[in-house]
């Protein structure tokens, strides 16, 4: 059975936030390897670790919001509550 790809268009700010925050996390990311790499305290490590994790919360955060108030409130205007059940779901791997 071949599964469909779902995929979604966001509108230009939307997608632009999204791409801006990547690069941000993408170069904090480049700078820890970096830091290894210049064999730098493990405690400043260990501090810009923890800045990359808030940062990819704050990524999720923000794309979660924006999945609840377009895909799944179409969902449910479209009588496909299945899309809850998803969420459900989603927020459980999240808080794992």
């Amino acid at each position: 059975m071949e599964t469909k790809e779902r995929r979604k268009h966001r509108e230009t700010d939307e997608y632009q936030k999204l791409i801006n925050r990547l690069n941000r996390i993408e170069g904090q990311v480049r700078g820890v390897k970096k830091m290894v790499e210049d064999e730098r305290y493990c405690v400043d490590i260990i501090t810009q670790v923890a800045a990359i994790r808030a940062a990819l919360d704050s990524f999720n955060r923000q794309l979660l919001e924006a999945h609840i108030h377009t895909c799944v409130v179409e969902d449910i205007k479209n009588d496909k509550a299945e899309s809850v059940d998803e969420l459900c779901q989603l927020i459980g791997k999240m808080m794992k």
